[in-house]
């Protein structure tokens, strides 16, 4: 007799990973608010032994010895270098030494570097030996630049002796350098403990160095201030050195408007959480250039070129009037400036405006006047758009239009 058996299957589902209970998530969320606190003071003869504003800026009090790190131009060095050390003796305060180069090609991770090995050479304390940075805005950013990387970060002083520097890269909290032929492609947010503005320092700037500041001044009224517009269309063909040095001209209220206006725009905004910044205008097509012209321009010279195609583009769009577009122009070369250049073309100019794109997270986010004195915001120009640009700005001085 034969058996059988019987087997009957019975599908088993077989349990993964996925099927297993998960265990518990462990998660932390860390929160911490930073308190950003410096002081921008205008301080007329700062290196008289009697001013007491940089002493007490980098901790000294006339009685203990204290150190600090200076960081200087070389041509202020050449200019300021003996009053800068009588009056560091005078506050016994032991300062050691570092010229640097004040020039746009000086403005280099190399640089910055650099000055991170003068403080591991000084010996520098972390919290309460001062880096002193004293120049225009390249050795502003260099040394603000190697003050926040070095042990993750030392205070500093900026002292501007441009006028760039005292109405604009002097006050902020932005650090910044020149890397892949890009302008500030490498930088930080790092802010001085003080700036100490002193217009006497502007006595001895070279005219050309004062026209590059008054574009930056230009700016703020073109987006900010129709009296600080008004007020530099009466007196923008007298403004020298020496003038703006002067205590009680009326170039002083052209410095307060100007620094008032940048810090009002700053101040909510120092990280630039909101890219969306009004002090961006003639900075979006302006960085190409200066790093494309040959022989080459100065910052406040490139942004005025860029300032002018906005007011174009502004203009075109019925945001400004003819007649006011003429007069911001107009306001730019009474000035001295620019308002146009051969290295921009319309492919150049569409190329920046790439870039500022991915500097903007993916919008344009092109400042554009609304009226003298206001700013909106656009993100749909077109190749077309600037190429009507430069045909105006090219017609207001009879000029012929670049050729791609």
């Amino acid at each position: 007799m034969s058996s059988t058996t019987s087997v009957t299957m019975v599908p088993v589902r077989l349990s993964t990973v996925l099927d297993l209970p998960k265990p518990p998530g462990m998660h932390w969320r860390v929160q911490a608010t930073r308190l950003v606190d410096y002081e921008v003071s205008v301080t007329r003869n700062l290196l008289s032994l009697n001013n007491s504003a940089l002493a007490k800026a980098v901790g000294a009090d006339g009685r203990r010895r204290t150190r600090c790190l200076v960081v200087i131009d070389s041509t202020v060095h050449d200019l300021y270098g003996e009053r800068l050390r009588e009056y560091f003796d005078a506050w016994r305060v032991e300062a050691h030494w570092e010229p640097v180069p004040g020039d746009e090609a000086a403005k280099s991770l190399e640089a910055a570097v650099a000055v991170t090995g003068a403080m591991n050479r000084m010996g520098i304390l972390r919290r309460t030996e001062k880096v002193v940075a004293i120049g225009g805005g390249v050795v502003l950013d260099v040394a603000g630049l190697a003050a926040s990387i070095y042990r993750r970060g030392v205070p500093y002083v900026r002292v501007p002796t441009t006028l760039v520097g005292q109405i604009d890269a002097g006050i902020g909290v932005k650090t910044g350098v020149n890397h892949g032929h890009h302008k500030n492609r490498l930088g930080t947010y790092c802010a001085p403990e003080s700036a100490l503005i002193d217009p006497e320092f502007l006595r001895t700037l070279p005219h050309r160095h004062v026209v590059n500041g008054l574009a930056e001044i230009i700016k703020m009224a073109l987006i900010k201030d129709v009296a600080l517009f008004e007020l530099l269309e009466s007196t923008v063909a007298d403004i020298t050195a020496e003038v703006l040095a002067r205590h009680g001209s009326a170039t002083g209220e052209v410095l307060f408007r100007a620094i008032s206006g940048m810090l009002d725009e700053l101040e909510p905004n120092l990280w630039e959480d909101d890219l969306e910044r009004a002090v961006d205008y003639g900075h979006t097509f302006s960085p190409s250039l200066e790093l494309r012209a040959d022989p080459p321009l100065l910052h406040g010279e490139a942004v005025a070129v860029d300032m002018a195609i906005c007011v174009a583009l502004a203009r075109n769009r019925g945001l400004l009037s003819t007649e006011d577009a003429e007069r911001a122009i107009r306001l730019m070369r009474d000035a001295g400036l620019p308002t146009s250049h051969p290295v921009f073309t319309a492919d150049l100019l569409d190329g920046a405006l790439g870039d500022a794109i991915k500097h903007r997270d993916g919008l344009q986010r092109v400042p554009l006047t609304n009226g003298i004195g206001a700013a909106v915001f656009v993100n749909d120009l077109t190749p077309d758009d600037l190429a009507a640009a430069l045909e105006f700005v090219a017609e207001t001085q009879g000029e012929r239009v670049p050729v791609s």
